[in-house]
This record gives structure tokens, C-alpha cells and sequence, in this order.
């Protein structure tokens, strides 16, 4: 469960998308001058320490584009080049924000979602009697009680309009511009989802043992 502060931002989410996005390799011939957040979702960190959300977003040419961040309450060491930027949180104080593909935390909840069947995190918010309608859903392709490998570290790198996340049994490639056309191979474990304005699932991650030779 994600509990959700009602906070002020610096910068805000958009802001920082509106910035960081267009600057991105993986970003492909999508025209990102600029982009617009059309949905979020969230996974929860067992420990309770680092929120991870990402973050759908349309282009200025009507692609869509996935930006998994993580919000992290002291630097994460040795992950300086993939600091998106620091934002004050009215409640949280200062927080690091950083491409969740290069966190082992992020790479463990996406994991998990995709091989146990699991889903977007339940929001609970930290104001008594607040809600906010849930537009956006991803659901995993794995069965409950399915194991999952313990994610410590990881290595990524950028594949065209990929990010391939690897560990030592598992990887994943989070697919950043989405292509509502692409199709998994057949017996992939999936995350797919869908957002406002796409009824549809889209396919959003595949997971597959780090000895693939291809996904």
C-alpha cells in the first residue's frame, strides 16, 4: 500500500518530467518539446523506505512514454548519474529522485509484479477521508506464490526505445516509448497496463532469466 501525502513540490512532477524526458536517450524520434502526464501508477517497497512511481506520459506527437522514478530520503550511493533531480516535499523534506530503472528497489517491486500476477500498489493517503480515482491499472502475467529472485544490484543499459535491466538471475526490459502494437513472445511473463485514453492493455514490461540470449 502507497501512502500518499497531500504535499507541495519543488520543482513539481511535471516540471521535472517536462525537463528530464526530452533529454533522454531512449526517447527514439518521439517529439518530447513537450509532454504531458496522462497517468501514474505505483509499487509498493516492502521495507517502507523508497516510493516508486511511474509516470505515462504523451508527447507532443501523441506517443507515449513510461518514466519509472524512485523517491529516496538520502542519496542513493553510487547512482549520481542517474539523479533526475532533488525536490522539496512540504512534508517529506528533501528527497532524491532518480530513474528507478538503476534501483535495485524498483527492480525488485517490477519483478515481483510481473512473475506473482501482482498489480499497482493501493493508495492510502495520510489525510483522513481523502480519495482519488485510480485511472490507471497494470497487472502482471505470473501466478500468486510464484518465486522471485532477490534483486541487490543491477546493471542497465539503453536498447533503442528500451531500458534492459539486469541482475544476477533476472532481467527486464522496461519498454519506454509504447507501441500499442507490440506483442510479447509467447510465454514471456508481462507487465501490461492501461490509462486514460487506452482501454486496451498495452504491454509495458517483459521479464525474462538474466541467461536469455533476447526478449
Amino acid at each position: 500500500m502507497a501512502l500518499i501525502h497531500h504535499a507541495q513540490l519543488s520543482p513539481s512532477k511535471a516540471e521535472m518530467l517536462g525537463d528530464w524526458v526530452p533529454r533522454q536517450p531512449w526517447i527514439g524520434s518521439a517529439d518530447a518539446s513537450s509532454v504531458e502526464v496522462v497517468g501514474a501508477y505505483r509499487f509498493d517497497d516492502p521495507a517502507g523506505d523508497v516510493g516508486i512511481e511511474t509516470h505515462l506520459v504523451r508527447t507532443a506527437d501523441g506517443r507515449v512514454v513510461q518514466v519509472p522514478v524512485t523517491y529516496r530520503g538520502a542519496p542513493m550511493a553510487g547512482a549520481e548519474a542517474s539523479l533526475i533531480t532533488t525536490m522539496q516535499h512540504s512534508v517529506l523534506g528533501e528527497r532524491w529522485v532518480y530513474d528507478a530503472c538503476v534501483d535495485p528497489v524498483y527492480a525488485g517491486a517490477l519483478a515481483t509484479a510481473i512473475l506473482t500476477g501482482g498489480t499497482e500498489a493501493e493508495l492510502q493517503f495520510a489525510t483522513p477521508g481523502e480519495r482519488r480515482e485510480v485511472t490507471t491499472r497494470v497487472s502482471g502475467s505470473g501466478s500468486v506464490g510464484s518465486p522471485v529472485p532477490v534483486i541487490d544490484a543491477v546493471t542497465c543499459v539503453n536498447e533503442g526505445t528500451a531500458t534492459v535491466i539486469t541482475t544476477d538471475q533476472i532481467g527486464v526490459r522496461v519498454f519506454r516509448v509504447i507501441d500499442p502494437d507490440r506483442v510479447a513472445p509467447v510465454g514471456s511473463h508481462t507487465l501490461e497496463g492501461t490509462w486514460p485514453g487506452r482501454g486496451a492493455p498495452a504491454l509495458l514490461a517483459i521479464a525474462h532469466p538474466t541467461a536469455d540470449d533476447e526478449v
